[in-house]
């Protein structure tokens, strides 16, 4: 089972971050049709037999290098918008594939040099009372979605497998130089809470190369946590046994 709190300690980060007004909203997929996404390496995981991809929009906050305070006046608040999925590695570890990673800010896309798929495009995100409003157009294809969404109670005292498994992820996958990069993460555990979608128009599937999902999405929304510590991406290397 998907570990609720992080696996492991990032004691020497390459970034600190927030991740504030996060709304997961998450298609079941035939597992085979996902895995025709993945390099190699990368398997599907799977939850009731089926795979998921995650559209999840938020803000990105306090952005800035190790050693750098919090407090700092300046640091960047942006949003940004990922199209992911959940896969293992074959030592059998969990994380994320990005299929997708839309951003308002140019400077996140130095990420491309690990095969982070990066695109810039103006983004925007909006709340009033409980209600979120979330756009993004892509620039390069003009690829876009819009997402309104109405959240609901606490998730108290802990989220159910589900709900865990859809959102706490502690590594992420990506390509570069013929070869997988991880990238460590470490955070608070989620403060989900209900959500129910009222809009949602979106062409970043099927950008990606997705077709319609199997059912309606399951959605989940956090207020977001505020020490996210980033660890330097470096090459996969296969767990002690593994083959």
């Amino acid at each position: 089972m998907v570990a609720y709190e992080a696996e492991q300690r990032v004691r020497l980060p390459a970034l600190r971050a927030g991740w504030l007004t996060q709304t997961f909203v998450d298609w079941p997929y035939r597992p085979e049709t996902v895995q025709a996404l993945l390099p190699e390496g990368l398997v599907v995981d799977e939850y009731d037999g089926v795979a998921w991809v995650g559209l999840t929009p938020f803000l990105m906050t306090g952005v800035r290098p190790a050693g750098v305070p919090a407090a700092l006046p300046g640091l960047p608040t942006f949003p940004e918008t990922n199209l992911r999925t959940y896969v293992r590695h074959r030592d059998g570890r969990d994380g994320l594939w990005f299929l997708s990673l839309e951003v308002a800010c140019p400077a996140m896309l130095a990420a491309r040099a690990i095969g982070a798929p990066y695109h810039l495009g103006t983004l925007d995100v909006s709340t009033e009372g409980g209600i979120l409003a979330y756009a993004g157009s892509r620039r390069a294809d003009g690829a876009s979605y819009r997402l309104t969404v109405r959240t609901g109670n606490r998730l108290e005292p802990r989220p159910a497998d589900r709900a865990v498994w859809l959102t706490s992820r502690w590594r992420a996958y990506t390509r570069r130089f013929g070869m997988l990069w991880e990238t460590p993460v470490e955070h608070e555990p989620w403060p989900l809470a209900e959500a129910a979608v009222d809009v949602l128009e979106e062409t970043l599937t099927t950008a990606a190369g997705l077709p319609a999902p199997l059912d309606e999405p399951v959605t989940h929304f956090s207020e977001g946590v505020g020490h996210v510590r980033l660890g330097p991406s470096r090459p996969c290397v296969p767990a002690s046994g593994a083959s």
